[in-house]
């Protein structure tokens, strides 16, 4: 059974993800959905993750946006 969340005026919450390779990616593409976001942003979390792949590094930059 899935939790739905609700705001203490009845709103939905609702999430955004974003993944990308780098930090200046990762920035592009929030700053863009919250520039085109009508909802109020109730919080955001971000991580970074990296491995090692041969003698290459991996870097994944994440975040969830949370809103209403």
């Amino acid at each position: 059974m899935d939790k739905i969340l609700y705001t203490n005026f009845g709103d939905r919450m609702k999430v955004k993800i974003f993944d990308e390779e780098s930090e200046e990616d990762l920035q592009d593409s929030i700053n863009n959905f919250l520039d085109n976001l009508e909802k109020e942003v109730v919080d955001i979390k971000y991580q970074v993750s990296a491995c090692v792949s041969g003698e290459e590094q991996i870097y994944c930059f994440s975040a969830m946006i949370i809103y209403y």
